[in-house]
């Protein structure tokens, strides 16, 4: 069964895109290897790709594929061959090659919803709809995951900022003698301020100053 436009013309003067129309596989297979360009394009923009999946000629679209067609080539509305399609097995073989399930043409409107316009059967609907909903797990997890690594390079950034910090403290308090602080009686701020390290990462940080009694 057909699933293209009912306004649709079945003849058109483009030897290839007439074999894609009627399905004829060796009378393509015969014009590709003769030179015809395998993404010519009919009045509406359409490629041979496009013909064939809306007709469900599963083999001429993989025929069309091993010659170099354009998988992603949309016609004058912004449809992709998926988008025309109404048939499993090319629905398939389309998305299997990279063509995204979700794609939208001009009108905003993705291969499922065209589908269901067109009234193509259950089992059609249930796939893209399976497709669809894979596709939006896969990106729900992919940005998770982004998340999850963005988070831990943070902690592993601050992790490291406080070891380094904490190393220079023990350096600069080992090279000079206590008694001077205690003499003195300064307070830790005012310790931790003359060491640069600390001085820097105080002026970067939006916290509050941290809070210490006087030695």
């Amino acid at each position: 069964m057909s699933y293209v436009f009912v306004n649709d013309s079945s003849q058109t003067n483009v030897p290839l895109l007439q074999a894609c129309i009627d399905g004829d596989f060796n009378y393509s297979k015969r014009l590709l290897e003769s030179g015809f360009d395998p993404n010519i394009r009919d009045s509406r923009g359409r490629t041979g790709l496009h013909l064939a999946a809306a007709r469900g000629n599963v083999d001429i679209c993989q025929l069309l594929h091993k010659f170099g067609a354009d998988l992603l080539a949309t016609d004058y509305q912004g449809n992709t061959a998926l988008h025309l399609c109404g048939h499993v097995d090319t629905i398939q073989f389309l998305v299997s090659n990279g063509l995204k399930i979700d794609i939208c043409n001009h009108q905003g409107a993705t291969p499922l919803v065209l589908a269901k316009r067109r009234g193509v059967n259950k089992d059609v609907i249930r796939l893209l709809e399976s497709l669809e909903e894979q596709e939006v797990k896969g990106f729900n997890r992919g940005t998770h995951s982004k998340l999850e690594t963005m988070q831990t390079a943070e902690s592993e950034r601050t992790e490291t900022s406080g070891r380094k910090l904490l190393r220079r403290m023990e350096e600069f308090l080992m090279t000079r003698p206590a008694q001077m602080y205690n003499r003195q009686r300064m307070p830790w701020k005012a310790i931790l301020s003359s060491i640069p390290t600390y001085s820097k990462v105080k002026e970067s940080s939006p916290a509050s100053e941290p809070h210490g009694r006087s030695l």
